[in-house]
């Protein structure tokens, strides 16, 4: 009896089976089962072979018509002539770790020396005074200049302006009207006249572009040197 149930039991699921695939059959499903358990086969990445780079070359950049046949034009900076004549001084220039600074006392004193000096100057010929710093006589080497006394007195565009000192030896600065200073040429000044901080300058205009330069050294008890 166990048997003949086991038969039956055969026969149903053959039998429900068989409808299923049949069923699949007609929905096309037993195809799209099978696609999706077969893996598709990636494409393989393909990749370029690297081209090493060549240096540009300037010269073949293409050039307007006009220029074509004059040489390629060079953009290298070029450096700036130096104010005046070359000159060998007789020290090398300071080292800028080993600044000395003068004392307050000491620069006050050369201070009241320099207006002692520009007192018995000709009133009527302007003239200032300008105690020197460091960043006057080292590093930067530059010198700014009075405003109010360059907006009176000195041209409004930049110029040369020489300083004459007291032996009578010219050295030209430039003059730049825009930052009422010396820049190019002071260096050479400073350094010639061997300038340190706390001396004391006296520039007397003596011409519309020419001062006449008087110095007085921090580090000597009167007079004025240069």
């Amino acid at each position: 009896m166990v048997v003949a149930r086991k038969s039956a039991y055969e026969a149903s699921r053959q039998k429900r089976l068989e409808e299923n695939k049949k069923r699949m059959e007609e929905l096309n499903l037993n195809k799209l089962a099978q696609a999706l358990h077969t893996p598709k086969p990636s494409p393989m990445k393909k990749v370029k072979p690297k081209v090493p780079k060549q240096p540009l070359d300037l010269s073949a950049v293409r050039r307007s018509s006009r220029v074509a046949d004059l040489p390629p034009r060079s953009y290298r900076e070029v450096p700036i002539e130096p104010m005046g004549k070359p000159r060998s001084y007789s020290y090398q220039r300071r080292d800028l770790l080993n600044r000395v600074y003068a004392s307050d006392e000491d620069r006050q004193y050369a201070i009241e020396r320099a207006e002692e000096l520009q007192s018995g100057l000709d009133q009527d010929v302007p003239s200032f005074i300008k105690p020197m710093l460091q960043s006057h006589v080292t590093g930067g080497f530059w010198l700014g200049l009075p405003v109010h006394f360059c907006k009176t007195h000195l041209p409004s565009r930049d110029v040369t302006v020489n300083l004459v000192d007291e032996q009578g030896e010219e050295f030209p600065t430039k003059y730049l009207a825009l930052k009422t200073g010396l820049s190019g040429g002071w260096r050479g000044f400073a350094i010639d006249h061997e300038l340190v901080d706390g001396d004391a300058v006296v520039f007397q205009l003596v011409e519309p572009t020419t001062f006449k330069v008087y110095i007085i050294r921090v580090n000597e008890p009167g007079g004025s040197s240069n």
